[in-house]
């Protein structure tokens, strides 16, 4: 009944997304940016950040809820670090949105799963990078293991297990293995493509392509069946697409700002609680010049409801750029050049 009730609110979901673009699809907030884990290919932690206090994650949340965001996922850093972090679980769900979270899986337990029952969570997704720990990551399918019995056992939630290709990835074949156990003990499983230090595309070499190929056909259960996005990317190719950040994705990191994505920090940064419609609009239709290399599948499955209607006619503001990362500040630069 549950997983049949979570299926009926994710079919309200994109209904509603269809008929409607002036709302979020998904939101990543990040609770914690410290993590218990040193991936090197990741930007995405530091070891030493204090949970963000409760209070004021409530008010981010209820703000993304007023906002009308469907999806309100916990990210990190790694969110089970945040001492509270069931009870913002619960408060997104209160707020009447799907909630979901991104863990590396090191501290679950049955215990713990049992309490994110409880809280009222979702979805759940873990990547896992490789068979064997190497010094690249930690998270392998060989410590991991038992984490996902675990899951498969006591997880009322819907488990997606997510393995990589790409720069970093010594054997290319333990993308095959983990998405084969994740599917043998019940899970969905995607693949996606490691990108560089702005989120950008590294093509795969032909090898890699193949075991992608076969990794995304073992995912039948997965939406992300339809994704030509991925596709493209691990053949190297350039997507055109119209990315909604900032409009129907925010990435909320721990100061509370909103951002692009993960791998853009630094626009429009605008602090959540002042967010407005307004705002949501204009990123709608603001042109993203990261988009055609980007690899940040999460942002593009949900651009995808609305790839085909209103077209991208803003440039993104120029005063914002001051803190952007290097990569649109010199996209934009190349742009103004062009037009004098």
């Amino acid at each position: 009944m549950r997983f049949l009730n979570t299926r009926w609110r994710e079919v309200r979901m994109i209904a509603w997304g269809l008929a409607s673009p002036d709302h979020p699809i998904l939101a990543h907030v990040i609770p914690i940016r410290r993590c218990n884990l040193s991936c090197d290919y990741c930007n995405e932690y530091d070891d030493f950040s204090k949970p963000v206090p409760l209070e004021e994650m409530f008010r981010r949340v209820d703000h993304l809820a007023a906002l009308g965001a469907a999806i309100i996922t916990q990210s990190g850093g790694e969110p089970l670090l945040h001492p509270e972090l069931d009870r913002i679980i619960a408060r997104v769900r209160l707020r009447g949105a799907l909630a979901g979270m991104i863990t590396n899986g090191y501290l679950l337990t049955a215990a713990r799963i049992r309490q994110l029952n409880r809280a009222g969570l979702d979805h759940l997704q873990i990547s896992i990078d490789n068979a064997l720990p190497d010094e690249i990551s930690k998270k392998s399918l060989k410590v991991l293991d038992q984490k996902l019995v675990l899951l498969a056992e006591h997880a009322e939630f819907q488990v997606n297990i997510n393995s990589v290709l790409g720069s970093g990835v010594k054997n290319p074949e333990d993308a095959l293995a983990v998405a084969r156990r994740a599917l043998q003990l019940g899970f969905t499983s995607t693949v996606g493509v490691l990108h560089d230090g702005n989120g950008q595309l590294k093509p795969l070499s032909p090898r890699e392509q193949e075991i992608f190929e076969q990794v995304m056909a073992l995912g039948k259960r997965s939406y992300s069946r339809f994704n030509q996005f991925q596709h493209n990317i691990a053949r190297g190719v350039e997507n055109q697409w119209r990315c909604r950040s900032g409009g129907r994705y925010l990435y909320i990191c721990e100061d509370g700002l909103v951002h692009w994505c993960s791998q853009q920090r630094g626009y429009p940064g605008i602090p959540l609680l002042q967010y407005t419609k307004d705002d949501l609009r204009r990123e709608y239709d603001t042109e993203k010049p990261c988009a055609p290399r980007c690899t940040v599948s999460c942002v593009q499955q949900v651009s995808m409801l609305d790839n085909w209607r209103a077209p991208q006619t803003l440039q993104p503001r120029p005063a914002a750029f001051s803190h952007a990362r290097p990569l649109v500040q010199l996209t934009r630069a190349a742009g103004a050049a062009r037009q004098k």
